[in-house]
């Protein structure tokens, strides 16, 4: 088990359970109009996501650039979704 832990593979697995979420949310939303709107989910996610990509880089050893490249975006998008949240 600390094997998957220690591995950039647990990183994946939860970046595939992001894209299943985003799948079925949009789905719902399309066929019945109810629940949270992917657009308004979007920015939350991707915020997620590349925190994600950042721990992924962090645990295999990627350059420090693609690590700080993913804090970006992940701060972009979290000022992103504040935004769309302040209004």
């Amino acid at each position: 088990m600390d094997e998957l832990f220690q591995s950039p593979h647990v990183v994946d697995l939860i970046l595939t359970v992001v894209v299943v979420e985003l799948l079925a949310v949009t789905l719902i939303w399309r066929r019945y109009r109810r629940g949270i709107s992917p657009r308004a989910l979007l920015p939350n996610l991707l915020a997620g996501v590349f925190l994600l990509l950042a721990l992924r880089c962090a645990l295999t050893d990627a350059p420090w650039f693609w690590l700080a490249a993913c804090l970006a975006a992940s701060g972009v998008a979290n000022a992103a979704d504040l935004r769309q949240r302040w209004r």
